[in-house]
């Protein structure tokens, strides 16, 4: 920490420096109809319930309008009372943006109402506050925690399941995290920050981003749908890579630069080859993060931090072009098949279907595939994302950083999802079982594998597109697909509500994968064959302005230090 004093840092941020004003507000007993056409007219996502004195009494969101709309709800006889949230979370203009923050995430809001005394005077969101909060390092004060509200008749320091949680770390000077002078009392406030990082910022990027409210991803300043819809998977790798889409000669240059780096270097096929005899029935994931360390090896990649932007970035297209090759020869050589070597007069999606194959593929298949790889190259600071750039921040290799991400991928929380999306549709059987199905699963307190996502709270755009995709390729389990997912969101709209579950993009790529020839044990991979191609954009990023990513642990283990016990 350095060596400056509270007094001297920059004066805390509070939600009136970004709260809207003024408040678009309805009342209880007026109809959900009005309040609904209030927010479109005023392009706000939310309302503030207020009486006649005294504090707003709820807030009525836009999905609370979407989640009575499902239930059938009649708008211009149904009350908002009746949808709205009670007694909304409330905050005074001078509190702090990052316990605003906290208290968002923590609570699963993305609004809260600011109110000076009694007086509504203004409203701030989850998406304003992310903007600008920060981490700060584990020991550094928080001040103006007391200045909070939690609502009606609620101490100042406490929410609605206790204290707001806290940590005493007084230094050998009497002061506490090194600092002097900004402690409440004798204590000092510590930031809690929430389990797992939901909702804090931890960098900057310009790769893309997910703007979950909305429904709407983006790499760099482009819809991720519409690049699936429109371009190829080598042009949404260069936009990645050099920041702006490929045209004319540019676009050929990339494609064939991207085609020349497929093969596997010499002597990695023996590599290949021992590792699938080796690991034989892990699947190709597994063995795809020991091959990948053995091309970085073989192709002398050095540490981020002592190459060039342009050394590093061939680094980055020479590992995820032969990523595929790597995959299609594992899994050729488990089924006891040769390896078929890349072609360089096909797409990078066509060329992946033919070295799994060994058969040129139909267009309609590569083109279902190439589409479900730029849906699915980069999606925010996700898990395997993030895992890429803590490796790559500490100046490691290209190849360390992508093996470290494979290895977050290939848990069933994050990539390997898609095949036991396709487990649940062979579990329900027929469309008229999904109902009771879904719900014997709810009341045992299974996950529904396929449904439900960390940052959407509406339809994951990814799954809208791949439906179509796979009704493009039609068949039984597609048509299955479409039926049971309509009647999967209405029961968990019935026995969970208010949770928003919607098909995300795992339900439907198992699906496009399977219609396009693809077997369950090659879903995570293809997935791989994607996502590397994001790492890489976001490793090629850190390395421009790199900083040791090394957040803190709060301790809560018995009190040290304890007398060490003589051995018995």
């Amino acid at each position: 920490m350095d060596e400056t004093t509270v007094q001297e840092r920059p004066q805390t941020r509070t939600v009136a420096d970004l709260m809207s004003a003024p408040v678009v507000s309805a009342r209880a007993d007026e109809p959900l109809a009005a309040a609904a056409r209030a927010m479109v007219v005023a392009g706000v996502g939310s309302v503030v319930v207020v009486a006649d004195d005294g504090p707003p009494v709820g807030i009525l969101t836009e999905r609370d309008v979407v989640r009575a709309a499902e239930a059938h709800a009649d708008p211009e006889a149904d009350p908002v009372a009746r949808w709205m949230t009670a007694a909304p979370d409330l905050a005074a203009p001078g509190t702090p943006i990052d316990e605003a923050l906290v208290r968002l995430a923590d609570h699963g809001y993305r609004h809260l109402p600011v109110v000076d005394g009694e007086d509504l005077v203004g409203i701030v969101s989850m998406r304003d506050l992310m903007r600008v909060a920060s981490i700060r390092p584990a020991g550094e004060v928080w001040t103006g925690v007391s200045t909070g509200l939690r609502g009606r008749g609620a101490s100042r320091d406490r929410g609605p399941s206790g204290p707001v949680p806290t940590k005493e770390a007084p230094g050998a000077d009497g002061t506490v995290g090194g600092l002097r002078g900004a402690s409440r009392g004798d204590r000092a406030v510590v930031p809690d920050v929430p389990r797992g990082l939901h909702g804090v910022v931890v960098t900057e990027t310009e790769v893309g981003d997910v703007r979950g409210q909305e429904g709407f991803f983006h790499y760099r300043q482009h819809s991720g749908v519409e690049l699936a819809e429109r371009r190829s998977l080598e042009d949404v790798w260069a936009l990645l890579f050099d920041g702006t889409l490929p045209e004319g000669e540019a676009r050929a240059a990339f494609a064939a630069e991207v085609a020349a780096a497929r093969a596997l270097p010499d002597g990695i096929e023996d590599v290949v080859r021992d590792v699938a005899a080796r690991a034989s029935g892990t699947g190709p994931l597994d063995g795809l993060r020991t091959v990948l360390s053995a091309v970085a090896a073989a192709e002398r990649f050095r540490p981020t931090y002592d190459v060039d932007a342009a050394a590093l970035r061939a680094h980055a297209v020479r590992l995820a072009a032969v990523t595929p090759t790597v995959v299609a020869a594992l899994h050729r050589l488990a089924a006891g098949l040769e390896p078929v070597a890349p072609r360089p007069d096909l797409g990078h999606a066509a060329n992946y279907l033919w070295m799994v194959h060994g058969t040129a593929p139909t267009p309609e298949a590569a083109r279902a595939v190439e589409q479900y790889l730029v849906l699915t190259v980069d999606h925010g600071f996700n898990a395997s994302t993030f895992t890429a750039r803590v490796i790559a921040s500490t100046g490691a290799d290209l190849g360390a950083a992508v093996v470290g991400a494979l290895g977050a991928l290939s848990g069933p929380l994050h990539g390997g999802a898609p095949s036991r999306a396709l487990d649940l549709l062979d579990a329900i059987g027929s469309p008229d079982r999904a109902a009771a199905h879904i719900r014997g699963a709810v009341e045992r307190g299974e996950r529904i594998m396929g449904f439900g996502h960390a940052v959407y709270r509406t339809d994951d755009p990814r799954s809208v597109l791949l439906r179509e995709v796979a009704q493009g390729l039609g068949g039984a389990r597609v048509d299955m697909a479409v039926a049971v997912e309509r009647l999967i969101v209405d029961t968990l709209a019935e026995l969970k509500p208010g949770r928003e579950l919607y098909a995300n993009v795992e339900y439907y790529a198992g699906v496009v994968m399977e219609a396009a020839g693809l077997p369950p044990a090659l879903f995570t991979p293809t997935f791989s064959v994607s996502r590397v191609i994001g790492w890489c954009a976001n490793v090629l990023e850190q390395a421009t302005d790199n900083r040791i990513i090394r957040p803190s642990a709060r301790y809560v283990g018995p009190p040290p230090p304890q007398p060490v016990p003589d051995p018995a």
